[in-house]
């Protein structure tokens, strides 16, 4: 089976632990829509992996001495073809949250792209956010692929079971997604032959 034909697996990252929080209608979304194509979505949810705030790296435990949670996440994020960020927008940036997921680890993100879902109760879907977020992961070895899944009004956009109320929606995550899962499929080709250090 080549790579093209493989299925993938990709991390999703949620970036809300608000107990209102809207954002895990979008995981949702991006779980089911991951999954009817046929790839494996595996959710990272800040709320379930209460990772503290960072005081040390996972790389700056000695091997073998890093808490549960963070060897669970390394060796999740080592084997997966690729990482969508669900993020909201506060205050024109990126979630507490999210920052301190994504800052608690490096090397495991190496050599894979990551797409950014963003969304905003109100009509620009978080992108303020998503130019935060682009320095970021490029800064964390996953950058993020050129288009965006931006959500606006996410409260009538999505119901609570992350099922698209409008057509925008639907367009806008499969183009979204096809252009994240090539580039999915185009580093994992290249990680095969091996990387540049």
């Amino acid at each position: 089976m080549t790579v093209k034909n493989q299925p993938m697996s990709i991390a999703v990252l949620l970036g809300s632990v608000r107990h209102a929080r809207m954002g895990i209608r979008a995981a949702k979304l991006v779980m089911q829509a991951l999954a009817a194509r046929g790839h494996e979505a595996v959710l990272v949810d800040p709320m379930e992996v209460q990772l503290p705030l960072l005081d040390r790296m996972y790389k700056e435990y000695a091997p073998g001495t890093a808490p549960e949670m963070l060897e669970n996440l390394a060796m999740l994020y080592r084997r997966v073809d690729g990482f969508l960020i669900v993020s909201g927008e506060y205050n024109h940036g990126i979630p507490p949250a999210m920052k301190n997921l994504l800052d608690h680890f490096l090397e495991e993100y190496f050599w894979r792209p990551s797409g950014i879902v963003c969304y905003s109760a109100g009509q620009f879907g978080g992108v303020r956010a998503a130019v935060a977020l682009r320095a970021t992961l490029a800064e964390l070895g996953m950058p993020s692929v050129p288009s965006e899944c931006t959500i606006p009004r996410i409260a009538s956009s999505l119901d609570e079971e992350g099922h698209a109320q409008n057509e925008h929606v639907t367009h806008t995550l499969d183009r979204f997604l096809d252009e994240f899962l090539w580039y999915a499929r185009a580093l994992k080709r290249e990680r095969l032959d091996g990387t540049p250090y």
